[in-house]
């Protein structure tokens, strides 16, 4: 029997079950991951401004987020007079679809990656850089200024803090010599990055919360300005489908931030390895709790003030930490592959 399962796996109909089984066990885990953190952060901000946070449908409020699921899928989906229908509903279809598809190379524990491409930092960059498009064409095809605006200040604000973060990937790849994320973690094996990059860890980090137009950065969501920003004509499910995208775009952040300056499945001090996948998970709840904690503790930028941060201090300062790095390693010969 074991022999047959072995024959079947290695054909091609075989192997494309296989990956979609292996996608499915990190799908599934992330889609349950997504709604259940709308319901966490409703609970910590509600702890940290002593309020008590759902409590009322299901035990301690648990099924909050599967009654606001079925509550919009029961709305009725408005499309604008004017509106391009099909790139209306394309922008959250696409918003989301790519936050899923960068996790296909997020390696959660030795071995446990749905695709192990030796290009797998330049996959996420260019996925994450692509999630700008479902934001520019929801404010376009709304046919409405306001979500016009929203979008392009939006757009603006995530091409702005993309740059720095590409500086801070170039520092990675330095330090590692392999675009491949299993070679980063496996390189962080008696040191983690945050250590001795720890000014890029602190750029990597607060630029996530402007890439996921998450506060005290939500600026595209500005009611005074815009109303409610790209997404202001949106309802039912298109709208939580940006609702969710947001979410899953804090989750693939955070998986970043694991796999790049916290020693990704590897535990502190070499504790416990078998448990790589249980040390990934913890600290990735870690990150999301600094985007919730985040979001109740600091005052909201103007955007005079986030294009500032972004151009004026982050990029000088990412450049300066690339040379300061690249001499270092240089200098000592700590030059992967040298």
């Amino acid at each position: 029997m074991l022999d047959l399962i072995k024959w079947f796996f290695a054909t091609p109909i075989g192997y494309l079950v296989l990956v979609l089984l292996e996608s499915l066990a990190i799908l599934v885990p992330l889609l349950i991951g997504v709604a259940m953190l709308t319901y966490v952060e409703r609970k910590v901000l509600a702890a940290i401004q002593l309020r008590k946070g759902p409590n009322v449908v299901g035990p301690f409020g648990l099924l909050q987020p599967f009654a606001d699921a079925i509550k919009m899928m029961m709305k009725e989906v408005v499309i604008p007079t004017g509106a391009n229908r099909f790139l209306f509903l394309l922008a959250p279809l696409l918003t989301f679809t790519l936050a899923m598809m960068a996790w296909a190379v997020m390696p959660v524990g030795a071995g446990w990656v749905v695709a192990d491409i030796n290009v797998g930092l330049l996959y996420l960059f260019a996925i994450s850089s692509l999630g700008v498009y479902g934001i520019v064409i929801a404010g376009w095809s709304s046919n409405s200024k306001y979500p016009l605006l929203g979008a392009l200040r939006s757009a603006a604000q995530m091409v702005s803090y993309e740059v720095s973060m590409g500086f801070v990937l170039v520092c990675v790849l330095l330090c590692v010599g392999s675009l491949n994320l299993s070679d980063i973690v496996r390189a962080q094996e008696h040191l983690w990055f945050f250590i001795p990059l720890l000014p890029m860890f602190v750029v990597f980090v607060i630029s996530a919360l402007a890439e996921t137009n998450r506060a005290p950065f939500d600026l595209p969501e500005g009611e005074s300005e815009i109303v409610a920003g790209f997404m202001v004509e949106y309802s039912s499910m298109p709208f939580g489908l940006f609702f969710l995208g947001e979410y899953a775009n804090m989750f693939l952040m955070s998986g970043l931030i694991t796999t790049l300056f916290l020693g990704g499945w590897l535990g502190p001090f070499g504790l416990w390895p078998a448990l790589g996948p249980l040390w990934f998970f913890l600290k990735l709840c870690l990150c999301l709790f600094w985007f919730l904690w985040a979001r109740a503790t600091f005052p909201r930028f103007r955007y005079d003030q986030l294009m500032r941060l972004g151009w004026k201090v982050f990029l000088p300062l990412s450049l300066v930490w690339l040379v300061v790095t690249a001499t270092a390693l240089m200098v000592f010969g700590w030059l992967p592959n040298a």
